[in-house]
């Protein structure tokens, strides 16, 4: 698909949430028609997805956590997707400098950065070192939730 002016002006109407179609049709002067097949069609590509996100900053217990992964291997995009599956990530991110992928996690009460280590990263082969940064304060740290809230400490 290709991503044009008015796909990105229909995705920057999104940051509101609770916008309707034809809300955003108006404002862009477009049928609503075109910005549901729109959406549908960046939604089907993968250009786009439409979740809630929650400010981690407002969740008692809760934290972000980057960490910086160096390898043994150079098979660095796989290795990337293999990360990415692993509870706790939010996104992985092969990157330059001294790391070769950058996770970003979400962690909480119960599964911190040694669960994490010892349940999740354990299970990934060709990991020579890992360095990991905690947000201890950040501005607009908005995540989808992607942690098992039934397992939630009481």
């Amino acid at each position: 698909m290709k991503i044009d002016k008015l796909s990105f002006q229909i995705a920057g109407q999104l940051l509101d949430g609770r916008k309707s179609y034809r809300e955003i049709a108006q404002e862009l002067s477009v049928a609503e028609n075109t910005v549901r097949s729109r959406i549908n069609k960046m939604q089907a590509d993968g250009v786009m997805d439409i979740v809630g996100r929650l400010d981690i900053e407002k969740l008692p217990g809760h934290t972000i956590v980057y960490t910086g992964v160096r390898l043994s291997e150079r098979d660095l995009f796989s290795k990337c997707q293999e990360l990415s599956e692993l509870k706790g990530v939010i996104s992985s991110a092969v990157v330059t400098g001294r790391f070769d992928i950058i996770l970003t996690l979400l962690l909480r009460e119960g599964f911190g950065l040694l669960e994490f280590y010892s349940n999740e990263m354990s299970k990934v082969d060709g990991i020579l070192s890992v360095e990991s940064f905690v947000v201890y304060k950040g501005t607009r740290m908005m995540a989808p939730y992607i942690l098992d809230p039934d397992t939630l400490p009481e």
